[in-house]
């Protein structure tokens, strides 16, 4: 029994669990969907379905790399907000006016794949303050972008891919969406921002995507790394062929001091797995018991 325990405890305190909190449906209200809890933090996600984004002969699900997400952690009387905006070049500039204006920071701005067409880049944001009002400010940034605010009927799921090998080589089971594996794989240590401890779900977890495209696989994500960690992670990837797309960081305040390292690969849904695992290895990450 206590076995048994034990592993309940871990499955279900290592991946989020879909369930709807009391305090965060005002939030669900403001935005017409549901949310994600995991602890303390509540995330929603708004997938840009309305891009059609290619790497040579990879069309871009918005589960692999095309979602906006923003995440919710209470922080005494209010809340701390941080996420990730996915813009279109010509949407950069309306949406950093905007968020200036609602007083939200912006941390960071930058690429995370290459060579896709059209471009797109990435905005990270923070800030406090009441969740309705922290969401409704969200709300309106949103609208100066193309991003779709009804959610897309439900569609039959598709064909049952088989991921295990991939998932026995990383050591961790994914979570699958369509075509697409996502793994999110926490930091041994404890992170925090301006001394408040942010979570792995808020964007402290090591995120590995993989989606089949034919008979091969494309892989890109974010490896979050201390600073002795990159060198050895870019080398990693390196020797096994994957592409290392970009460096750089997310938040301004940190502790410890972070990178967060994107890549891309194309190539047998296997042998990614295998240089991802050697990249893994070089990091402090939880290890799945």
């Amino acid at each position: 029994m206590k076995k048994l325990f034990a592993l309940f405890f871990l499955l279900f305190s290592f991946f989020p669990v879909h369930a709807q909190v009391s305090g965060w449906a005002e939030i669900e209200k403001v935005f017409d969907r549901k949310g994600t809890v995991q602890g303390e933090v509540f995330k929603i996600a708004f997938p840009r379905a309305d891009l059609k984004v290619k790497v040579g002969e990879v069309a871009i699900e918005p589960a692999f790399a095309l979602t906006s997400w923003m995440a919710f952690k209470p922080m005494e009387k209010q809340v701390m907000i941080m996420g990730d905006l996915v813009l279109l070049d010509h949407e950069i500039a309306p949406v950093t006016a905007k968020l200036v204006a609602s007083g939200i920071e912006i941390t960071a701005l930058h690429n995370h794949i290459v060579n896709e067409s059209p471009s797109v880049m990435y905005m990270h944001f923070g800030g406090h303050g009441d969740a309705k009002a922290l969401a409704e400010k969200m709300k309106a940034v949103l609208a100066l972008t193309g991003t779709p605010m009804k959610l897309p009927p439900a569609t039959a799921p598709a064909t049952e891919l088989d991921w295990s090998k991939v998932e026995a080589t990383l050591g961790y089971t994914g979570q699958r969406k369509g075509t697409v594996l996502q793994f999110g794989i926490p930091r041994a240590e404890k992170i925090t921002e301006n001394g408040m401890e942010v979570p792995p779900f808020m964007g402290m977890a090591t995120a590995i995507n993989l989606q089949m495209t034919g008979e091969k696989a494309a892989t890109t994500g974010d490896f979050v790394l201390l600073a002795n960690e990159v060198n050895p992670v870019v080398k990693a990837l390196t020797e096994n062929g994957i592409a290392v797309t970009a460096i750089h960081n997310h938040m301004l305040f940190e502790s410890p001091r972070l990178f967060f390292l994107y890549f891309w690969g194309f190539d047998a849904p296997e042998k990614l797995a295998t240089g991802l695992k050697a990249a893994l290895d070089k990091t402090n990450s939880v290890k799945n018991k």
